[in-house]
C-alpha cells in the first residue's frame, strides 16, 4: 500500500509538472506574439502590419528573454525526464492478478463479517423490541390494576 501512495505520488507530480510546462509553453507564445517586433523574412513578401513601439521589446531585451524562456522550458524538460525515468515499474500481470484475486477473498470474507453483524443486529433490536413490548404491556396491567 505504501509503495502505491509513493507512486500515485510520483505520477501526481509528474502530472503538476507536466502542468508547469504546458504555462511555460502557453505564456511564452503569449510573450512572443505580443512583443515581437514584425520583420520582414523575404524579399518578396512585404511587412504589411506595424505594431506599437511601447508593445515592442529593444531586440538586446527579446533576444534576452527569449533566452530565458528556452532555458525555462529546457529545464522543465529535463525534470519531466528525471520524473519520468524515476517512475516505478508496472508489476507482472501474475503479480497483479494474484494481488486482485487476495483483494477479492478479502472483500468476500469482510462481505460475510458484515452480514452477520447486521442480522446479528437485527436479532438484537428485534430482542429490546420484544422486551420493550413486554415491559410497557406490564406497565399498562400495573396502571389499570387496582391497587
Amino acid at each position: 500500500m505504501l509503495q502505491e501512495l509513493s507512486s500515485m505520488d510520483r505520477i501526481t507530480q509528474l502530472q503538476d509538472e507536466i502542468q508547469n510546462l504546458l504555462t511555460i509553453m502557453s505564456r511564452s507564445i503569449a510573450y512572443l506574439t505580443s512583443r515581437a517586433d514584425f520583420t520582414q523574412v523575404s524579399s518578396e513578401i512585404p511587412v504589411t502590419k506595424q505594431r506599437n513601439p511601447d508593445k515592442v521589446d529593444p531586440p538586446d531585451v527579446f533576444e534576452a528573454n527569449k533566452k530565458e524562456l528556452v532555458n525555462d522550458l529546457m529545464a522543465k524538460a529535463k525534470q519531466i525526464e528525471y520524473l519520468i525515468q524515476n517512475l516505478p515499474t508496472p508489476e507482472p500481470e501474475e503479480v497483479q492478478a494474484a494481488r486482485l484475486a487476495t483483494l477479492e477473498e478479502e472483500m468476500q470474507r469482510a462481505n460475510q463479517e458484515y452480514s452477520a453483524a447486521v442480522a446479528r443486529a437485527k436479532a438484537l433490536h428485534a430482542q429490546i423490541s420484544e422486551a420493550l413490548r413486554g415491559i410497557l404491556s406490564d406497565d399498562e396491567y400495573a396502571a389499570e390494576a387496582p391497587g
